[in-house]
């Protein structure tokens, strides 16, 4: 395995723990016991994943988006949605 892979599965089992950690604070503290504990913290672990999964993305598209935006003024020009003008006809 190359050094890069190493860390990266490094860094993924220790968020999957750390998740994992959590979410049987978050069961216990709320009053399950025995292998209900297991259960829900498996359920709650996975979900936050799941939700990391779909957030992650979307926020990279979300700053894409917005950069863009933005991209044209530092350069001195003008965005493009405001160059979006009308022509008055005059009438003869």
């Amino acid at each position: 395995m190359s050094k890069n892979m190493k860390i990266l599965t490094t860094l993924s089992v220790t968020l999957f723990f750390s998740l994992i950690i959590f979410s049987v604070g978050v069961v216990y503290a709320g009053g399950v016991r025995g292998l209900g504990l297991v259960g829900l913290c498996l359920f709650l672990t996975f979900g936050i994943i799941l939700v990391l999964a779909q957030l992650i993305p979307a926020g990279i598209l979300f700053i894409s988006m917005v950069a863009t935006g933005f991209s044209s003024l530092r350069k001195g020009g003008v965005p493009a949605h405001a160059s979006w003008h009308r022509k008055r006809e005059t009438v003869k």
